[in-house]
Formats: C-alpha cells, structure tokens, sequence
C-alpha cells in the first residue's frame, strides 16, 4: 500500500464492455500537503502477446484486424497490423497465448518464452500485458486462423520478412505498441540474424 494515498472512492461509470471506473482520493504532495484528485480508470482485464518468428525464412508472423479506437482516431480504415495478443480470460498468459495463437494465427505452438510485461497505458487503463516469443514452421500451421466465429473476429494473417516489418514501423504501416515493443525486442536480441 502507498501511504500517500487514502480515502479511496471508486464509483462504476460503466460496465458495457468493461469498467469503468471514477476514482476519488486524497494524495500527499512532496511537499506533504494533501489534495483532493479524481481520475477515470478503465478495467478490461490483463493480457498476452507474441511475436511468432521464423529464423530460417527470417519471418515473422502478423495479423490484420478492424480496430474502432484507431478508426474514430484519424486511421481511415481502422484496421491495425499487429502480433496476436488477447485477454487473459481467466487463463494464466501462457496458455491464454498458446490458445489465441492458434485462434488467430492457425499456428499450433507449444513452447513459448515470456520476455517482459507492461502497462501499455498506466495513465488511464489497468491492463499489464505479458509479452511472449516463439518460433514457428509451417509444419506448425494446423488452420488459417482469423479468430473465433462467436467473437466476431476478422483477422487477415500476414507472413512478412522481418527486415519488411522493422521498415513497417518507420513508414508508419504499423502503429500498434506491443507489435512496435516486440519488432525492436527481436532486433535488440539479434533473434532473427543469424
């Protein structure tokens, strides 16, 4: 617990999709004063991601998909290419990743290595993310993937070569942070020169 901040209010503003919450606190300066703050915090659960990669064929394995925010935020399509990722849903991260992999990619993988966790947006949203690698053959594709039929989803599953994708992030093809945090991990490790 941190001891500058007491009187914790939490009042639901939301629970559509999922919470939204407005909480009011007292928080002591460093000065030592204490002042009255508010802020909104959005719940929507913890998450996982993977950069699937090939060091043979120096490939890495993406996905395509419709995203609202970025579409009502200047992206005039709306659609982001980014690393397979979703919520944890109760699972722990690593089999919550093994599923979606094979949910949206149609790759079938066992083994995979956390490499780090984030917030992606600790200002506003609780979400910790936890970020995974794992390479991948074609002997691994068991489907085309494209997510679940009951989830609505609609996922294009693209192959590109891994030097394509570093200048996807310089171009501006991709904007997502976790796929930008998991390209410059790849490249920070050397994984794909070999």
């Amino acid at each position: 617990m941190n001891s500058k901040v007491k009187n914790m209010q939490t009042k639901v503003l939301s629970d559509n999709w999922y919470t939204l919450n407005k909480i009011d606190f007292d928080y002591q300066l460093k000065n030592g004063e204490w002042v009255r703050q508010s802020r909104e915090s959005y719940d929507r659960g913890n998450g996982a991601c993977i950069l699937l990669y090939n060091t043979h064929k120096k490939k890495v394995i993406l996905i395509k998909q419709f995203r609202m925010p970025s579409y009502i935020n200047g992206n005039k399509t709306g659609m982001m290419i980014e690393v397979c990722a979703g919520l944890l849903d109760g699972d722990d991260p690593e089999t919550c990743i093994i599923k979606e992999t094979e949910e949206e990619t149609g790759y079938k993988i066992n083994n995979v290595n956390k490499v780090f966790e984030s917030y992606m947006s600790p200002g506003a949203v609780t979400e910790i993310i936890h970020f995974f690698i794992a390479e991948y053959d074609d002997r691994m594709k068991v489907s085309e993937g494209g997510g679940l039929d009951i989830e609505h989803e609609d996922i294009e599953v693209l192959e590109f070569d891994y030097n394509v994708a570093l200048e996807m992030i310089k171009n501006g093809e991709i904007k997502d942070a976790k796929t930008i945090m998991l390209l410059q991990y790849a490249q920070m490790q050397g994984l794909l020169d070999q």
